[in-house]
């Protein structure tokens, strides 16, 4: 199998897109495959890694989700020969597409919340638990729909922790922060701030920085004078690790909420961006998050008592925990990749 996958990662778009069809492309080339990447904007950091996991990475200097940028990515597929184009953004529409399919290629078109008009894709995927077929209805007869959390995403690292059961202390004093890989808002800092007034002895944090987060040094130098251990760490590549050692994590609404849900880490959620609403609030009505809602509604102490209760409430940790292993098993890539391969699944 050859897979040319469309996405592009930035301050502005964040690095979701990308890192989530990295977990697709892992598979692929686990199974003897080949993956090129395409991309129209620049992110370092980034396209560094997915070159050092054995992809190709090529650039374009057009005008994202435009036509010639749809033209341009079916002449590098018909260049390379590849048997499917992954495309994933919120960018691509529905021309882009049908473009797409004129140059009588297979179309894995991956989409959140059914943002483009009409779905010329041979194939939509929609990850989250929110996924329904009503988002797609003006679909084409022959397109195929995998929805819901059995197709999860989870990178290659996640994989080895499928079966692991989580310990739960009385009083939990490990805390993850994660917001994404650009947090243009700075929120990340916001989170560290209100940490400050949490009263909990021996309590310890691990920061996570994207590649393309802007607040590094900002970030820095608060750390550095806050009154209990603060650790930044950019562009980890050992996520489930650091999932595995924290108790409590405070993470944005995107995809990391498939991580967490599969580590059963007991979360509290801030909501960024627009595509991220639908799964914080339908997770928080689960119990599988604690959700606080949109960042700029919440004040630092709000935060703070967030953080706090659930520190110290081990029973709702408990609840969170065995709702979130219930929900994602780690097969998701699998099950995608035999679909690409023409076998069949169904969801149970």
């Amino acid at each position: 199998m050859k897979l040319l996958i469309r996405a592009d990662a930035s301050t502005q778009i964040g690095t979701g897109h990308v890192m989530r069809c990295l977990a697709l492309a892992q598979a692929c080339l686990d199974a003897d495959g080949q993956v090129i990447f395409v991309m129209a904007t620049a992110a370092p950091d980034l396209i560094t890694r997915l070159k050092s996991e054995g992809m190709e990475v090529l650039h374009l200097s057009v005008e994202i989700g435009s036509a010639e940028d749809a033209a341009e990515t079916a002449k590098l597929a018909r260049q390379f020969d590849v048997n499917l184009v992954v495309v994933d953004g919120y960018h691509f529409g529905a021309k882009y597409q049908e473009i797409i399919k004129e140059f009588e290629l297979k179309l894995l078109f991956i989409d959140d919340y059914g943002h483009a008009k009409q779905y010329y894709a041979d194939i939509i995927l929609n990850q989250n638990i929110h996924a329904e077929e009503e988002l797609y209805t003006n679909r084409q007869p022959y397109t195929q729909m995998l929805l819901g959390t059995s197709y999860s995403l989870l990178r290659r690292e996640f994989w080895q922790w499928r079966g692991w059961q989580r310990s739960l202390p009385l009083v939990a004093k490990k805390l993850l922060i994660t917001l994404g890989g650009a947090d243009p808002d700075n929120v990340t800092l916001k989170v560290i701030q209100g940490l400050q007034q949490v009263e909990v002895e021996g309590l310890e944090a691990v920061v996570v920085v994207g590649g393309s987060n802007p607040h590094y040094e900002q970030m820095l130098v608060v750390s550095q004078e806050s009154k209990f251990p603060i650790h930044l760490k950019r562009n980890v590549k050992n996520m489930p690790e650091l999932m595995a050692w924290a108790d409590v994590a405070v993470a944005a609404g995107g995809s990391t909420c498939w991580e967490l849900a599969f580590m059963g880490l007991p979360s509290i959620v801030l909501i960024l961006a627009d595509n991220q609403q639908d799964t914080a609030e339908k997770l928080g009505k689960l119990n599988v998050v604690f959700n606080l809602g949109w960042h700029q509604n919440i004040s630092e102490v709000e935060i703070a008592q967030a953080i706090k209760k659930l520190l110290l409430a081990k029973q709702i940790r408990i609840e969170i925990t065995k709702n979130a292993k219930n929900l994602i098993d780690g097969y998701g890539v699998s099950r995608i990749l035999s679909i690409l391969n023409g076998q069949k699944y169904e969801c149970s």
